[in-house]
């Protein structure tokens, strides 16, 4: 009698958390949602699937999902199994023709196949994409630290997102591997951070989520600070609380906004349902930057 009690509390708790989702299920029917997917979550089964169940529910709550993703720990691994060696300059992989390759192996084959398949398994119809295809994003060579020469590292000079609004006027999700080509058709390396805040841009997002292994920026106390604006974001910046790594995270979002995107939230991929937390509840998730 106990446990049948406790199920149905159970049950009237889950209605209630649909029912108080719907203003936000109003507030977001149609948005373009950018997600930058990537990291420890993309090693783990588990988690890619739960992942991929929640952008399935967006995408039938009538979201827009756009993914892009990583794989740096993957092409490490492709690179060691190869005795490719390797090397970073200034945070960028300095990539050789041969390291090309393998990167463009790696991450338009094996990982963003695995996300699709994913998305796929859930009921969902996700469709593998890079940057070279239709010419999506078209790249200059980003130079290294004082001008070195890092090889074949693109930085997006344009986005061409004709080939994605296609797929969101129709039941698909796209995932786009963060490749890119050059004017003379060269293939380039593009840091997944930057590709996904330059489409999010492009695209003229609602949100961009920009998941990371931390919960979001914090204070000079460690805590999370939940809204940011974009001179917020500088200040931080200028007198060191925000650093390190969490730098280029807070440079991509300022550019996705500057570009035409409406908000960016920076959020811990680790947590379960994130993205769902973020855009579904009232609490959200890691910090939102508006500009």
């Amino acid at each position: 009698m106990e446990k049948s009690a406790a199920m149905k509390r159970d049950w009237i708790a889950t209605a209630r958390t649909l029912s108080e989702a719907l203003p936000y299920l109003q507030r977001y029917d149609g948005a373009i949602v950018v997600i930058k997917f990537g990291g420890n979550a993309m090693g783990d089964d588990e988690a890619m699937e739960s992942f991929a169940r929640d952008i399935v529910l967006m995408k039938q709550c009538r979201l827009q999902p756009v993914l892009v993703h990583g794989g740096g720990p993957m092409i490490n691994t492709m690179l060691d199994r190869l005795a490719i060696p390797t090397e970073f300059k200034g945070g960028r992989r300095v990539t050789t023709p041969d390291v090309m390759e393998v990167v463009e192996m790696v991450l338009s084959g094996s990982v963003n196949k695995r996300i699709v398949q994913a998305i796929n398994a859930q009921g969902g119809k996700a469709v593998g994409l890079s940057g070279k295809d239709a010419n999506l994003m078209i790249c200059d060579r980003l130079p290294g630290p004082g001008g070195e020469d890092i090889g074949l590292v693109g930085n997006p000079k344009k986005i061409n997102p004709a080939v994605l609004k296609s797929f969101l006027d129709s039941d698909f999700i796209p995932v786009v591997a963060p490749l890119g080509v050059g004017e003379h058709g060269e293939t380039y390396n593009v840091n997944g951070d930057t590709a996904a805040g330059a489409i999010a841009a492009a695209m003229h997002a609602d949100r961009f989520l920009l998941l990371t292994d931390v919960a979001g920026v914090k204070d000079k106390d460690g805590d999370v600070i939940t809204h940011l604006t974009a001179d917020h974001v500088r200040k931080l910046t200028e007198d060191g609380t925000i650093s390190g790594g969490m730098i280029p995270k807070t440079e991509t979002a300022l550019a996705a906004l500057e570009g035409g995107t409406r908000a960016v939230v920076i959020l811990d991929g680790r947590t379960p349902h994130a993205c769902l937390l973020e855009l579904f509840t009232e609490h959200g998730a890691g910090s939102l930057i508006r500009l």
